[in-house]
Order: C-alpha cells, then sequence, then structure tokens
C-alpha cells in the first residue's frame, strides 16, 4: 500500500512537470494562432514563411530541415545557441533585440502571460510533431 502511495506521487511529480513552463497549453494554442500565418506545428508540419516549431524548445537554432535561416540566426547557431526558456521568452517578446538582422517581422508579444502559454503550447511538441 505504502509503494502504491509513492508511485502515485512520483506520477504526479512527472506529469506536473508536463505542466509545461508556467503556461497553460490551451491557451497558448490560441495565443498561437498570432504565429500560425507564417509558422506551423504538429505532424503534418510545414515550413511557411518562417520554420515549423515542433520541438523549438530547448533545440539548437537553426534545426528545421529545408527552411532558409538568416545568416544572423546562423552566426548563432554556429555559436551553439539554443531556445532554452529565457532565449525563447526573450525572443517572443521583441525578435530583433535576440536576432536583429533576423528575418522575424513580428514585433513581440505584449504580455507575458501570452508568452508563457505559447511557451507552454509548443513545449508540448516533439521533434517529429507528436505531443508529449
Amino acid at each position: 500500500m505504502r509503494l502504491l502511495g509513492i508511485l502515485a506521487g512520483a506520477a504526479l511529480l512527472a506529469t506536473s512537470g508536463i505542466a509545461l513552463a508556467d503556461g497553460d497549453v490551451e491557451k497558448g494554442k490560441k495565443v498561437f494562432k498570432k504565429c500560425a500565418a507564417c509558422h506551423a506545428v504538429g505532424e503534418k508540419a510545414k515550413n511557411k514563411v518562417g520554420p515549423i516549431l515542433n520541438g523549438v524548445v530547448g533545440a539548437p537554432w537553426g534545426e528545421a530541415q529545408s527552411y532558409k535561416y538568416s545568416k544572423a540566426l546562423l552566426a548563432g547557431k554556429e555559436e551553439g545557441k539554443t531556445w532554452d526558456e529565457a532565449t525563447l521568452r526573450a525572443y517572443l517578446t521583441k525578435p530583433k533585440k535576440v536576432i536583429p538582422k533576423g528575418k522575424m517581422a513580428f514585433a513581440g508579444l505584449r504580455k507575458e502571460k501570452d508568452i508563457d502559454n505559447v511557451v507552454a503550447y509548443l513545449s508540448q511538441f516533439n521533434a517529429d510533431g507528436s505531443t508529449k
């Protein structure tokens, strides 16, 4: 009985870690509609004006296949930069501040909660587009 309680507690901790950042996945899905004109996620995602974003959270810069990245982003890739949560949050706030000569024309999200929610939404996607 005690082992069952320990296992249940461990399972709860494991799934609460998938609370995915500090945001709400469903709200992030709604906010992502602002991004969907240029980016896609999911198993059938394809590059658009911007690259697919499957598995982007924690990934190295410039990982989407067959996408022509800016020289500035590729330079960051060469430096070993990754889309850790802090970098992704900064980029979603002001893309040109993170990659001044990057291709992204979007000005950024203003509300911190929207950023939390988008990061949570993106965090659920594996590199192959399946969800965690």
